[in-house]
């Protein structure tokens, strides 16, 4: 299960990049770590199945770029924060960018549920991402086979069980996610 390491302990982001590559994932909201195990083939295929839908609708569109974890994002080099979203998106203005100190705002951000994640994707990771205003965070839970859509103003999530919509500032057109399709195995 994805826990604190340690409640009485604030760490910063340099710490956790000088942690050992031990096959954990290790994350960082507000001096919180946050250690989570590798995840499980449910998780990395419902991760590449989303990062292909988006990345063909981004690049049909122009709007930016569709990545993956492991980043080290810490919304412009913030010293509490270090996330690694499942797959996240960011706006054109971060084309040819190489460095991941230098993104400070993403467009849409998705976590995929497993057991050892869900308190942290539901409410630590929720909650900032929504104090960094990202316009879209979805939850996206295979066992339930469902999503939860949170905006930065939401005190509830919208629970969507057939499809996802997003629609980016100057797309032309909003990408539909069929739900079924995403969950498939």
């Amino acid at each position: 299960m994805s826990m604190p390491a340690a409640l009485d302990r604030y760490y910063t982001r340099e710490e956790v990049l000088a942690l050992p590559d031990d096959g954990n994932r290790y994350e960082l909201v507000h001096g919180e770590l946050l250690v989570s195990p590798s995840p499980r083939w449910v998780h990395q295929t419902v991760v590449g199945n989303l990062y292909t839908v988006l990345r063909a609708y981004v690049r049909r569109h122009d709007f930016g770029q569709v990545l993956l974890s492991p980043a080290d994002i810490s919304f412009g080099g913030r010293d509490d924060v270090l996330v690694q979203p499942d797959v996240f998106a960011v706006g054109s203005e971060y084309r040819g960018e190489q460095e991941w100190e230098a993104i400070r705002t993403l467009s849409l951000v998705a976590e995929v549920l497993s057991p050892s994640t869900a308190r942290s994707d539901r409410f630590t990771k929720r909650r900032l991402y929504q104090e960094m205003r990202v316009p879209a965070y979805w939850i996206i839970d295979p066992e339930n086979r469902h999503a939860e859509v949170w905006t930065p103003e939401a005190t509830v999530p919208v629970f969507e069980s057939v499809r996802l919509t997003w629609q980016p500032a100057g797309a032309p057109a909003p990408l539909v996610v069929d739900l079924a399709e995403l969950l498939e195995r």
